[in-house]
């Protein structure tokens, strides 16, 4: 099945600037819905930053699991409602920072925080599994012996075959195998 059969696509990320107008130039008019999901993992990772500057050592795993729990059972408009009540009255400047940080990441990414209806709908909220298939399976393939790629040709190669209606992305990887 395509995309151009798909109800809804998906498209799971980290934060990063611009890549909710990248997916949606690449899928658009392709289906019926695109919803776009914060990688659930990268949030974790912000979450430990924020724990290693304002937790005790002994305490900071226990307080990490507790905000990741929040946030994987009640979504992420919960866990900043929780985060923003914490007193910083009494904290340094570089802890108030960083929770300033984490604050707005998840302010900004608010709309792609929904975890329990994603996790209720089936929908994959952790991108790890497939980044490391791009890693290991697109990056093994263009990275064969004497060839030179440079981004614009990466890219531009990728993106021609990908939206090819006739099949040339199987077939191009079917014709590169390297040793």
């Amino acid at each position: 099945m395509g995309l151009e059969q798909a109800d809804i696509i998906i498209g799971l990320t980290d934060g990063g600037a611009g890549l909710k107008e990248c997916i949606l130039d690449a899928v658009a008019g392709l289906s019926r819905e695109t919803v776009f999901i914060l990688d659930i993992h990268h949030v974790r990772e912000h979450l430990v930053e924020f724990a290693q500057v304002d937790c005790s050592e002994s305490a900071r795993e226990a307080q990490v699991s507790t905000w990741y729990d929040t946030l994987n059972e009640r979504g992420g408009p919960i866990l900043l409602k929780e985060l923003e009540a914490l007193d910083l009255t009494d904290r340094s400047a570089p802890i108030i920072e960083v929770h300033r940080q984490l604050t707005g990441y998840l302010r900004n990414n608010l709309d792609r925080t929904d975890y329990p209806t994603y996790v209720k709908n089936g929908w994959q909220i952790g991108s790890g599994v497939i980044e490391s298939a791009c890693k290991r399976v697109v990056g093994h393939r263009m990275k064969c012996g004497g060839m030179r790629w440079r981004e614009p040709g990466t890219n531009t190669l990728a993106r021609s075959l990908s939206l090819s209606s006739d099949h040339r992305w199987e077939f191009f990887w079917s014709h590169v195998a390297c040793g």
